[in-house]
């Protein structure tokens, strides 16, 4: 009996030995794995594939201003003539033009046509009237042209031609409204909402494929060659004078009329231009009043500013519309809006400066 249970204590004791083993190896083994060296870990991490930055992609491109984005592009473009008095700035909506022309009605201070397609401003004005060589650059945009009163050509070519135009001499008072904080003929002034319901009410096409104009991928703007050119000035005469100044910030070009940032008037937003072109035409006085004829047909010298360079380019009139080129080929534009300038030749070398 006392080796019996002898044997039995025996056994008994073996048994608690081992599982005591069995523990102290399991406890070691959790151990290791919660000591395990952080730097392999970061290793491991390293080893995985990492996605690469890449540029978000765009379904569609505006045809006007090279910018990309995903909202349809079918919007027709509207041409919005806009008064450049003193007595009219600042002016309302100028900031979300894509392109602008600027040039000379009577006397020597300019006018503008505002061309919309990629933003539509709430309100425009002081709208201002027509002249032929206006509605001849609108055409070259198929735009709806928008303009309160006319000169006689214009009234001609406007009646006459297979044009959709909105005219404030019709709608005085209605789709136009005068302002009381400014006087005639300086405070007509036209919302955007006001120009479509009009131009849906006429039936004039609203939705349109819009010929693209030239542009430079985002690489190509890095490359933009020229002497430089980080202010720009340009006379039209004694009592006016239009500057432009570069922010390398930004790869724009601010704008100025007689010393005073040109601004919208409700959000004091500033014009920033990613082009300034200025074209030499000739002009021709052929009336008491002033009123000038404007060769856009023949070309001639332009300059054209761009990321603070400037290039001597010609310019072509290619389907309605100034292109620049050089030695024959076009020259694009950087994404971005535009300003056109045209100047009386031969006075360009005189009355434009830049340094």
């Amino acid at each position: 009996m006392k080796k019996q249970g002898l044997f039995v204590t025996f056994i008994v004791a073996l048994f608690l030995m081992l599982s005591a083993c069995q523990t102290k190896e399991t406890s070691t083994n959790a151990d290791k794995k919660g000591t395990e060296d952080p730097k392999k870990e970061t290793k491991k991490e390293e080893q995985q594939p990492k996605e690469e930055n890449k540029e978000p992609e765009f379904a569609y491109t505006f045809p006007l201003t090279g910018k990309d984005t995903n909202e349809a592009v079918i919007n027709r473009v509207v041409g919005i003539m806009v008064n450049n008095s003193p007595k009219a700035r600042p002016q309302s909506g100028l900031h979300k033009a894509d392109v602008v022309y600027e040039v000379l009605a009577e006397g020597r201070i300019t006018r503008f046509l505002a061309l919309f397609q990629s933003q539509k401003p709430e309100k425009v004005g002081p709208v201002r009237s027509a002249r032929d060589y206006y509605v001849r650059l609108s055409n070259g945009f198929d735009a709806i042209y928008v303009h309160h009163g006319w000169s006689p050509s214009a009234k001609e070519m406007l009646l006459g031609g297979n044009i959709d135009s909105l005219n404030g001499l019709y709608y005085d008072g209605t789709l136009f409204k005068r302002v009381s904080f400014r006087k005639a003929p300086h405070n007509s002034y036209i919302t955007f909402d006001n120009i479509l319901k009009e131009s849906k009410k006429q039936k004039y096409e609203l939705k349109q494929e819009i010929p693209s104009l030239p542009f430079l991928t985002k690489e190509e703007v890095k490359s933009i060659e020229g002497d430089p050119a980080k202010t720009l000035s340009i006379s039209y005469g004694d009592y006016y004078k239009v500057e432009y100044k570069y922010q390398p910030e930004k790869g724009t070009y601010i704008r100025f009329s007689d010393s005073e940032q040109t601004v919208d008037r409700e959000t004091e937003t500033p014009i920033e231009l990613a082009n300034v072109m200025v074209v030499e035409a000739h002009h021709r006085v052929i009336d008491s009043v002033g009123r000038r004829q404007i060769d856009l047909q023949s070309g001639g010298s332009a300059l054209l500013f761009q990321q603070g360079k400037v290039q001597q380019v010609s310019w072509v009139n290619k389907n309605g519309r100034i292109i620049p080129k050089v030695d024959g080929k076009v020259v694009a534009f950087a994404p971005g809006q535009i300003w056109i300038n045209l100047v009386p030749a031969p006075d360009m070398d005189k009355d434009v400066n830049w340094k």
